[in-house]
């Protein structure tokens, strides 16, 4: 009696087959033989690619790689239910140690072990799991695969290979849950993914898919030794459903008969071929230079394309004609089945056992499966028995099939080539980034250019006018030398004249009181009665000249043409009276404008020299300090005296310089809120604009643009500005100036604008906020300050009304392009640029939209808003950018994911 040992140890059952000392059957050895590539875990999340293996795999001889068997034992049937009742299994499974016993009687077994026994309570997902993931996961890497079932006719073979699982998806068979997984890992744009369906018949090979395909030959490499089949069809899969649909197809052309161990017995061998086609990049090889080993210089990888295979194949079972009853056809067609399960048998002896010939051309099935035994795919079987007692011939006979196909050794390798097409295509898009960014850079060239002659044009013209005006001080500074010069040089000349006439009266005087002098004073005595004769007859002339004239005008037409005259002269006269008082305005206005600023520099002296001491057009928000003491300034006592009217009518002179002094008067009246009303009242507001819209002198440009920014305070003129369109001209006036002082007063103005909630969507339509940007090109501190004031009044606009739940959706800013500006100087070096900055961050953040805080996340915001709660100077700024994060849910969400904490 033979005992119970085990097949590779020290038993003596003659039915047991040792396996080569060199292979290790256990599971765990034989992952441990295997390329690094294929030690997967059972999650297709937790598999990693090994580029070492790819690069030893394709460039080296291979990776040895055992053939792995799994044995599956299928339950009961009702028939062996009812027969074998009183009989126990013929097998006794033992699944934590791998072993299978194959009893001969009730004393006496024999014990195998295989890569993984599985019981007939194992589900599909397991199955496919242990025998199929792994290759799958080498097909997926490169490697060419096969999954194959073997066993005796009824044995559960088709249901773990092609079971589609319509009514069941835990049913699923193999086949199934393979292309789901190639599916679930590979690119739609870059990889591709087709099948063949055919089945081997009586010696032939048929096209499931295209059943008139009914002949179809084997072509061999003879170089590589490759097996194709040219003449199948090929049917490109995108998705599950159509796989599904062309297994349906395949199953209804496959042939079937029914015997005496299975109503619907397989009568042929099915073959699906899974060929996958990935893009991949290869290794970047580092470049050594001459004199040192080791270079920075890497090669870029090349572009590799990866053709595997997965072959998966559905046996005929093996069946006896005594107990399968087939007879006639069905006969002829057991047959060839045993032919070539028997072929396959004698290829796999000889390879197990080193053989020099293997008779691979005995049969198409060992010809199609040439690279699965001996070859270099990765090969898993699995070997379905029955437990019925009944058939333990043909139990033993499968699994001594196993033991033996855990004996093939293959050789794995890597199926890769150079991929010119995606190289080509990669490279005219990297040319195209080129070019165009060669094109941006050519164009930054030439505005940078252009940016530096204009600059050089402005500084050139900026000298000339600082030499000029300098030059003109120097004159007039040489011609008050000179006047004063002459000046004394007449004071000592008249003193010097008075030295000699007291002299001369001293020495003469005795000669006045002579004859002579009277006769003098006789002289001036007729010329006095001359003069008076002379008056009276003038006086007469100019009475009959009188007379004359009335009798001229009595007589009509030659009247009209001395009053012609006069009436001219008349005009003359009020035109001069005009131009005279003018003068005197502007004389006063200069007067009281410089008494005004004498008197601002006395009292910034008194006050230690702080502070500007002249704060018409450079402070436009300044307040009235003399209006609280009591007391009127010059400008308002300029105001009171010459009227409103008469200034404004001073804006219309064709006098530059008497306009230029006008705008300036207007622009310190607008300073104080009490004017303000009368000014706009009187029409002020619209001859500014048209002095803005006319004029292209850049002084009464400026003078005219602070105006509007100190009537823009209010907000009734805010309005006023709108309607009558000077947001679109301040616009137009930022895109044409460049003077760093206009541009201050016209930021200034669009500024107070942006703190209107009412005036937001027509601020964006009108241009004001891109003119805003736009204004950042100057650089001037003074300028970048103003547009970070109206971004900020701008954001808290928008902060408002969405929070009201006036507004929702992206920020206009935002939209505007604001963002990066905003981002990039969040940290800016002066102070008033930052706190702005600063405020119009916290104001963008309360904006209740998720777009608002994914772009600012995106952008960079959230970063600023988390400095600012720990750097910001003032404490009222952090607490309400802390706010801010801790009450958005994405803002938390992303500083958690972040790990940041405030």
């Amino acid at each position: 009696m033979a005992s119970n040992g085990y097949r590779n140890g020290t038993g003596t059952n003659k039915g047991a087959i040792k396996p080569p000392a060199s292979s290790n059957i256990r599971s765990s050895s034989f992952k441990s033989r295997l390329p690094p590539s294929s030690n997967h875990s059972t999650g297709s999340a937790l598999r990693r690619t090994s580029s070492a293996s790819f690069t030893t795999a394709a460039g080296g001889d291979g990776v040895p790689g055992r053939v792995r068997v799994a044995v599956r034992l299928r339950p009961r049937n009702a028939e062996e239910s009812t027969a074998d009742a009183d009989f126990a299994d013929c097998v006794e499974l033992q699944p934590e140690l791998k072993r299978l016993k194959l009893r001969k009687n009730n004393w006496e077994s024999e014990t195998y072990e295989f890569d993984e026994v599985l019981t007939e309570f194992a589900s599909q997902k397991r199955v496919y799991e242990v025998v199929a993931k792994p290759v799958v996961e080498s097909v997926l890497d490169g490697y060419n695969g096969t999954v194959m079932a073997y066993g005796q006719t009824g044995t559960g073979k088709t249901f773990t290979l092609g079971r589609l699982g319509e009514e069941d998806t835990s049913a699923r068979g193999i086949m199934v849950r393979s292309m789901e997984e190639i599916l679930a890992n590979v690119s739609p744009e870059t990889d591709s993914i087709s099948v063949s369906y055919l089945q081997l018949y009586m010696e032939t090979i048929q096209d499931l898919l295209d059943p008139a395909n009914d002949n179809i030959s084997i072509v061999e490499d003879p170089r590589t030794g490759d097996v194709s089949l040219p003449g199948a069809t090929h049917v490109e899969i995108k998705d599950e459903p159509s796989f599904l649909e062309l297994l349906r197809l395949g199953e209804a052309h496959r042939i079937a008969a029914n015997t005496k161990l299975n109503t619907e017995s397989s009568r042929s061998h099915a073959i699906l071929m899974v060929h996958v086609k990935r893009s991949v990049l290869g290794e970047e090889v580092a470049i050594p230079s001459e004199s040192d080993k080791s270079s920075h210089f890497v090669k870029p990888p090349k572009p590799l394309v990866r053709k595997s295979k997965l072959v998966l194949v559905d046996l005929a079972g093996s069946e006896r004609v005594q107990k399968s009853g087939s007879e006639g056809h069905m006969l002829e067609e057991a047959k060839s089945i045993n032919l070539s399960l028997s072929a396959l048998g004698k290829c796999i002896n000889a390879l197990a056992e080193n053989s020099a010939h293997v008779p691979i051309r005995d049969s198409k099935l060992t010809r199609l499966l040439r690279d699965s035994f001996g070859g270099t795919a990765r090969t898993s079987l699995i070997v379905t028995i029955g437990p019925s007692p009944r058939h333990r011939g043909e139990t033993a006979s499968t699994i001594l099939f196993g033991q033996r196909a855990m004996k093939v050794e293959n050789m794995l390798r890597i199926k890769e080539e150079f991929d010119y097409k995606s190289l080509a295509r990669r490279l005219e898009i990297q040319l195209d980034k080129l070019i165009a960014e060669n094109e941006r850079q050519q164009k930054a060239f030439d505005d940078e250019v252009e940016r530096i002659n204009l600059e050089a044009q402005n500084r050139v013209s900026e000298v000339e006018r600082n030499f000029t005006d300098a030059l003109e001080k120097e004159r007039l500074k040489c011609q008050m030398e000179y006047m004063e010069s002459v000046k004394k040089l007449e004071e000592k000349m008249i003193e010097n004249q008075r030295k000699h006439q007291h002299d001369g009266f001293m020495k003469d005087k005795c000669n006045w009181e002579g004859p002579g002098f009277s006769e003098d004073i006789a002289e001036v005595k007729k010329l006095l009665e001359k003069e008076i004769h002379m008056r009276k007859e003038a006086e007469k002339e100019v009475n009959k000249l009188k007379s004359q004239l009335g009798q001229h005008m009595d007589a009509g037409a030659g009247g009209d043409a001395e009053i012609l005259k006069l009436q001219i002269a008349l005009e003359d006269e009020v035109h001069q009276k005009k131009k005279l008082e003018e003068e005197i305005i502007i004389l006063r206005s200069q007067m009281l404008q410089l008494t005004f600023e004498a008197d601002q520099m006395r009292r910034c002296l008194a006050r230690g020299g702080s502070g500007n001491a002249y704060p018409g057009l450079d402070s436009p928000m300044s307040q009235v300090r003399d209006s609280l003491s009591g007391h009127k300034t010059p400008v308002s006592a300029l105001f009171d005296q010459v009227g409103v009217q008469k200034i404004l009518d001073l804006l219309e002179s064709e006098d530059a310089n008497v306009r230029i002094h006008a705008v300036k008067v207007v622009a310190n009246l607008a300073a104080e809120e009490a004017n303000q009303e009368r000014i706009v009242e009187a029409g002020g507001l619209t001859s500014l604009l048209m002095l803005l819209r006319s004029y292209e002198d850049e002084t009464v440009r400026r003078v005219a643009a602070g105006a509007i920014a100190n009537l823009a305070m209010n907000e009734a003129n805010q309005e006023l500005i709108m309607v009558q369109g000077g947001i679109s001209l301040l616009s137009t006036t930022a895109s044409d100036a460049e003077d760093p002082q206009t541009l201050r007063m016209v930021a200034g103005a669009i500024a107070n604008l942006c703190g209107n909630d009412k005036l937001q969507a027509t601020l964006r339509s009108e241009g004001g906020i891109k003119a805003l940007l736009g204004m950042v090109r100057c650089r001037h501190p003074d300028v970048l300050s103003q547009v970070a004031r109206g971004i900020a009044n701008f954001a808290k606009c928008e902060s408002r009304a969405s929070t009201n739940g006036i507004r929702s959706g992206r920020s206009l800013l935002i939209d505007e392009g604001a963002l990066p500006w905003i981002v990039q100087n969040a940290n800016n070096d002066a102070a008033p640029i930052r706190r702005h900055i600063e405020l119009a961050l916290c104001h963008l953040a309360q904006h209740v939209s998720e777009a608002n805080a994914k772009d600012m996340i995106n952008g960079g915001a959230l970063w600023e808003l988390v400095r600012i709660t720990r750097d910001c100077s003032r404490e009222d700024i952090r607490s309400l950018a802390r706010r801010t994060l801790n009450s958005s849910l994405l803002f938390r969400s992303e500083m958690r994911r972040l790990r940041i904490e405030l």
